[in-house]
């Protein structure tokens, strides 16, 4: 009778779920289900090795598990998980991982080292844009299954295959999103042509989270399950149920109806009008990834320096943090996160129409040209391309706004095929190397080089002297001379006039029904629900 019952009920969930907004409102949100609102624009995968935006990382924090976690805002700092314990050598040349023995998939399966380890293999051998982050490191296809295995069924080996901080590999192992551990056995169940799963694996899962993926429609909905068997103890929420909801004003009515208990995107009015109201919630979340605006080099008139220089004093800083950013982002014009150390102040860049011409001109363009804007359509991206597009206009720069899905936005971008792009992104954590290295590092400016993970490489960006740096400051042990290093690779960015120039850093919003609990928003929206209840 139970089973019967529940097959019913999920019935009644998924034909909700397909149902519009006024048939929804009719209902108030169950106590043990968690209803989100928020645009699915984004979410194209959740392939662990091929899922790097915001939006998947927050889904497959709930489905996966990884090695680790860092300690909140903390970079230095990190917690166990499916790793009980972990020691580096002396010498630091390894690090050894001592697994927890309780731990099953959502198939039923043991979780062992050998998942673990086949789990970053994956990611080497289909090589998307994630693989970036190993490769950097030194790891290839080739040296990665002897470099990191299993020495028994708990224990992990990883050999660093060159000289680097091994807190650094340890912190990858915490927060990349293509670092959580995937069910080896399930994976390959689904295989295709040699696939590793990754066919199966864009719209379904095979993890050991607190939840497991009931229900995805694409740009639809999505329904988490709580799995009972998780081995940090079972979540208080049944279920939760993810709306894609691109309207703000839509999300903003729905719970203040009391239909929606969680929203994402909300549009900066639409907060305000309901910020302070005892029926409402509003959570801002620091963020590490920023807003900015790209040019490409491979594009004759941005790979001239007075070029990017007159776009750079084309932007309205100042008018954009105040009048577009708020709720969204604080304004950080150096490509490191604020509170950092490590980061020089922000240069000052301002809007300067007149030093914009003079510098276009001796650039060879006195009339100006023509270019194109690409961005996604919802706020605030849509909201910054548009300032920008009349900013450069009063420059002489005449562009086009050209918006898609994401995967059409970042993808041409990823294929080093744009000329600007409003775009959001970055290493998600604070910490000064990956900062800068996801920024202004690339090792190799060739088109086959595939290093989609470097923004630095999609934007063309090529400077030996900044590397040098970046790397001296990835093996630096002495705290004095890593920040001096730090500081000479910000102010040689500012120099050569980086095509990728930061507006804002993200603050991300959310608001919620006053009776959800547990909620804490984690800072690279990787959002565990796993201890959010409601109190009714």
């Amino acid at each position: 009778m139970k089973t019967k019952f529940s097959t019913l009920h999920l019935g009644l969930l998924t034909a909700m779920l397909t149902l519009g907004p006024m048939t929804l409102a009719q209902a108030k949100t169950p106590a043990d289900q968690l209803i989100v609102g928020m645009s699915m624009v984004n979410l194209f995968s959740i392939d662990p090795a091929n899922a790097p935006g915001l939006d998947a990382s927050g889904v497959n924090a709930n489905l996966y598990d990884t090695l680790i976690k860092r300690d909140q805002g903390n970079p230095e700092k990190h917690l166990p998980q499916l790793a009980e314990r972990w020691e580096i050598s002396e010498d630091g040349k390894q690090v050894t991982f001592h697994l927890r023995q309780d731990v099953k998939f959502h198939s039923g399966n043991p979780l062992t080292a050998e998942d673990v380890a086949w789990s970053l293999y994956r990611v080497m051998k289909l090589n998307f844009g994630l693989a970036t982050t190993w490769k950097a490191y030194g790891y290839s296809v080739d040296n990665i299954q002897s470099l990191i295995r299993a020495s028994d069924a708990h224990t992990l080996v990883i050999d660093l295959p060159q000289t680097m901080d091994p807190l650094l590999l340890v912190d990858s192992l915490a927060i990349s999103p293509s670092a959580v551990v995937v069910d080896r056995k399930t994976a390959l169940t689904h295989e295709k042509n040699g696939d590793l799963g990754a066919g199966w694996l864009v719209t379904n899962e095979a993890g050991s989270g607190p939840f497991v993926l009931t229900k995805w429609s694409a740009n639809d909905s999505l329904l988490l399950t709580r799995f009972d068997g998780y081995w940090g103890g079972a979540a208080k929420l049944k279920r939760v149920v993810v709306r894609h909801m691109t309207e703000s004003q839509s999300l903003r009515l729905m719970l203040e109806r009391g239909d929606l208990d969680l929203a994402y995107g909300m549009a900066a009015p639409d907060i305000r009008a309901i910020d302070g109201s005892d029926k409402i919630q509003v959570q801002s979340l620091p963020r590490g990834t920023m807003y900015y605006v790209a040019m490409s080099m491979k594009q004759p008139e941005f790979a001239k320096t007075k070029v990017r220089e007159a776009v750079r004093n084309l932007i309205d800083y100042q008018g954009l943090d105040q009048q577009v950013m708020p709720y969204y982002g604080k304004l950080n014009q150096q490509p490191m996160q604020l509170g950092l150390a490590a980061r020089l102040p922000d240069p000052g860049y301002h809007m300067d129409v007149p030093q914009a011409k003079k510098l276009l001109s001796e650039a060879g363009y006195p009339e100006g040209f023509t270019t194109t804007i690409r961005t996604l359509s919802e706020p605030p991206f849509i909201d910054i391309a548009a300032r920008l597009q009349a900013t450069l206009a009063e420059g002489g720069i005449k562009a086009s706004i050209v918006t898609g899905t994401g995967n059409q936005v970042y993808g041409a971008m990823r294929a080093r095929n744009f000329e600007i792009i409003v775009a959001r992104g970055a290493e998600r954590y604070p910490h000064p190397y990956f900062s800068l290295r996801t920024f202004a590092y690339n090792p190799n400016n060739s088109d086959d080089a595939g290093l989609p993970n470097f923004q630095g490489w999609r934007a063309s960006f090529f400077n030996e002297q900044i590397n040098s740096l970046i790397d001296q400051a990835g093996v630096e042990r002495d705290s004095a001379r890593r920040l001096s290093l730090y500081h000479q690779a910000q102010t040689l960015y500012d120099q050569q006039v980086g095509p990728i120039l930061m507006i804002s850093q993200m603050t991300d919003t959310v608001v919620s029904a006053a009776d959800v609990k547990g909620f804490t928003g984690d800072d690279a929206e990787a959002t565990r629900y796993l201890g959010v209840y409601k109190q009714r």
